[in-house]
């Protein structure tokens, strides 16, 4: 399956830097069908038309962000340059404390294409 998702400029270039390497999402009802290696197209939100794919290669399930940024460095969520405060309060502009703890979230580990 194909999935359309967007990104922030600043994480969209993270990830074709090759830092960031895991996507983090609410585990909702769009997220919960995503499986292995199912194709993501990322586009950047700010210039749409410029994307890229990827392909799923991880699932990784956990209650909330704060509870997956214990498991894994900021190099691989995002970029040594930025601290895992700013990821987390950046991730809740979009979904909040109350949507984590209703859905879960999910880490979706990806490979460029």
């Amino acid at each position: 399956m194909k999935y359309e998702m967007k990104l922030q400029p600043e994480y969209y270039n993270y990830i074709l830097n090759g830092t960031k390497r895991i996507e983090i999402r609410l585990y909702d009802e769009k997220r919960q069908k995503i499986v292995l290696g199912d194709t993501i197209k990322f586009i950047n939100d700010s210039q749409v038309n410029n994307f890229f794919e990827a392909k799923v290669i991880g699932l990784l399930r956990y209650n909330n962000f704060e509870d997956m940024l214990k498991d894994f460095d900021i190099a691989l969520l995002a970029d040594k340059s930025i601290t895992k405060e700013k990821l987390i309060k950046d991730l809740e502009q979009f979904y909040t404390k109350e949507k984590q703890e209703q859905y879960g979230v999910l880490g979706i580990r990806i490979q460029l294409l």
